[in-house]
């Protein structure tokens, strides 16, 4: 019996390792479809230019805002101070010293440069990446909230509450996300800034109109996901909990919910994960978010297969990192 069960074991490794091999040679096949198909293509790749699009070095150039004489210039720690005379007027310009471009006695006219020095600046990626994450992070959480609420509304016996739920949950799912966002900017958004106009109010930045699309968009399929999550909880465990005296609220969310938690972790991953995806839409109401900032690139460097690619890999860097976490949240639990 014990032979028996080796050469299953051998069979069975036999087969994993074809089925392996069959992987990387699809794999192989298919890195060498598309380096073939660029190679017919008449194209200059510029991998080398990418970088710049992470971070660059900017040259800062120092202006007079005075016309005059520079009457002294003082260095110290490799630092220069430039004092310029005109009209009665003095002012001082700090400069580096390498990067000083007057002397004592020299005269200057307002907008002349003075001198220059170098700093290190986020690229179109960087601030793209940085504005899609911290949109998505807030309509994660607002969403999370609201469709906590909701789904709790949705199993609620009170008729208001649950009819309420139902009509948002199926409102904001049966319309596309990008039909919302437009109501939300250019209905919405100009509505609320006109009346804040009216009223001497700075107006509301369109940020916050695509923060409050997405989350009022998670939020009804994440009230659907914590609903299902809920009512998969046997009903005996709310029952055990009210026999031991606990008010309802008090059963929901020290015995239910903690259950439900763990079931609807996977689907609320990937509802986050779509989240995070569909804020490239919001490059539509001038949003620089890092699809946006890749077609500004685009646009200025003729390099679409480039910039394309890595906003493709930065995107998948985000949600598989994403993915990666809840597995670990799910073997925590488990343990």
């Amino acid at each position: 019996m014990t032979r028996g069960r080796n050469t299953g074991h051998r069979l069975q490794a036999r087969k994993d390792l074809f089925w392996k091999l069959l992987f990387f040679t699809g794999l192989l096949v298919i890195c060498y479809g598309f380096y073939f198909a660029t190679e017919q293509v008449d194209y200059i790749w510029r991998w080398n230019r990418v970088p710049q699009y992470f971070v660059y070095h900017d040259t800062v150039e120092i202006r007079t805002e005075l016309e005059g004489e520079v009457t002294a210039v003082t260095t110290k720690d490799g630092e220069s101070v430039v004092v310029i005379h005109g009209d009665g007027e003095s002012e001082q310009y700090k400069v580096p010293e390498k990067g000083l471009n007057v002397s004592r006695g020299d005269t200057v006219y307002m907008g002349d440069i003075i001198g220059h020095y170098q700093e290190w600046k986020p690229g179109l990626f960087l601030q793209g990446l940085s504005l899609t994450m911290q949109l998505s992070v807030m309509g994660i959480v607002f969403g999370i909230l609201l469709g906590l609420f909701t789904g709790l509304a949705r199993i609620s016996r009170n008729p208001a509450l649950k009819w309420s739920a139902i009509t948002y949950i199926e409102l904001i799912r049966g319309s596309p996300l990008l039909v919302q966002i437009m109501i939300w900017y250019f209905v919405v958004g100009t509505l609320l800034n006109g009346l804040l106009n009216k009223s001497g109010l700075p107006e509301i930045p369109s940020t916050w109109f695509g923060v409050a699309s997405l989350a009022i968009f998670a939020g009804a399929y994440v009230a659907e996901i914590v609903r299902a999550g809920i009512q998969s909880v046997h009903r005996g465990q709310m029952e055990a909990a009210r026999s031991l005296g606990m008010t309802t609220a008090t059963a929901m969310r020290k015995i239910i919910l903690p259950q439900a938690f763990k079931r609807i972790l996977p689907p609320l991953a990937g509802q986050f994960i779509s989240l995070i995806k569909d804020s490239s839409l919001l490059g539509i109401i001038a949003i620089r978010e890092l699809t946006k900032a890749t077609r500004e690139g685009v646009t200025t460097s003729l390099m679409p297969y480039e910039l394309w690619l890595m906003c493709g890999l930065l995107y998948l860097v985000i949600t598989f990192s994403l993915s990666m976490f809840v597995q670990y949240l799910e073997r925590r639990m488990v343990e």
